[in-house]
């Protein structure tokens, strides 16, 4: 439902204050779908804040924007909590849903910012075989066939490791990463979120995996 809807349902809106939410609902959508990673559930944060501002004696605010965008965060992470706290945060939420970078650029470049302290997580947390299990699996669903296949290894290893990523990606250990390590796998990442095409994202994460082996060899 759109906030004029609100409003013309239930008159207790003043222009004026509808319109401060509508200039801020973008910013305010940017601010949930990076705590999020899912662009339905920031817009339910969003309407969630709608309706608290609805119900908010607006006199009382100074200062709209930073009332506005403070709701919207502690919703958001409210949300966050309460999927953790069932189990029930998606294992691919590092990945935020893909969207419509033509309609929305603002909300684009929230995403791609989005992405770079989730892929950090996958270098500090995670072993080359590990990233490029999850990566394209939780990713981009590819079949362990296929994966097996790209990395060499058999279906049963694969699903093994991609349990393992799980598992480490829960929990607290993180290993030094030097600056900008991770860049390549972000680039890549990023340009295969918005052209489709894997190609790229698939050599450089097999060639992480077979850098790897060789550095275990010569230790």
């Amino acid at each position: 439902m759109t906030t004029s809807a609100l409003i013309g349902s239930t008159g207790r809106v003043s222009a004026t204050d509808g319109a401060t939410f509508e200039v801020m609902r973008p910013r305010l959508f940017g601010i949930a779908y990076r705590v999020l990673g899912a662009a339905a559930e920031a817009e339910d944060v969003v309407q969630d804040t709608w309706i608290r501002w609805h119900g908010t004696n607006r006199r009382e605010i100074r200062d709209p924007s930073a009332f506005l965008a403070t709701a919207t965060a502690r919703l958001a992470i409210n949300v966050a909590d309460s999927a953790r706290a069932r189990h029930e945060a998606p294992s691919a939420a590092w990945l935020p849903e893909a969207i419509d970078r033509a309609a929305d650029p603002t909300v684009a470049v929230e995403r791609d910012e989005a992405l770079e302290p989730a892929v950090r997580s996958l270098w500090e947390k995670l072993s080359a075989a590990e990233r490029a299990v999850f990566v394209l699996h939780e990713g981009y669903d590819n079949a362990y066939r296929e994966i097996a296949e790209l990395l060499e290894l058999s279906e049963v290893n694969a699903r093994q490791i991609l349990v393992r990523a799980r598992s480490r990606l829960g929990s607290d250990h993180r290993r030094h990463l030097s600056r900008g390590e991770h860049r390549s796998l972000l680039m890549a990442i990023t340009t295969a979120s918005q052209t489709g095409d894997l190609a790229q994202l698939e050599q450089l994460l097999a060639d992480d995996v077979v850098a790897s082996g060789r550095l275990i060899i010569a230790a």
